[in-house]
């Protein structure tokens, strides 16, 4: 195997990671921020009140991209088993 074989892999692995995180991560920053400016709004001080919101942003969208997020995985896994002979040299 190598160097190149090894920077390629390592830049397909970040790129699933960040595009398989990035909803979650996303809608984590948009119900973050919402909350903040509501925050802001009313002078309410309470440090706990985003964390039910982006738990339960998190899981509908689980809910709803959880089927392509677990293909994209796959996906890449099976590319990187079907392969396994190239590497090993």
């Amino acid at each position: 195997m190598t160097v190149d074989n090894v920077v390629e892999i390592t830049r397909t692995t970040l790129y699933t990671i960040i595009l398989t995180s990035a909803p979650m991560l996303l809608i984590s920053l948009v119900i973050g921020l919402a909350i903040s400016i509501f925050q802001t709004v009313t002078s309410i001080q309470e440090q706990t009140l985003t964390f039910v919101p982006k738990l339960i942003g998190i899981f509908v969208m689980l809910m709803i991209l959880g089927h392509w997020m677990l293909n994209n995985m796959t996906d890449f896994m099976t590319e990187l088993w079907s392969n396994f002979a190239l590497y090993i040299r």
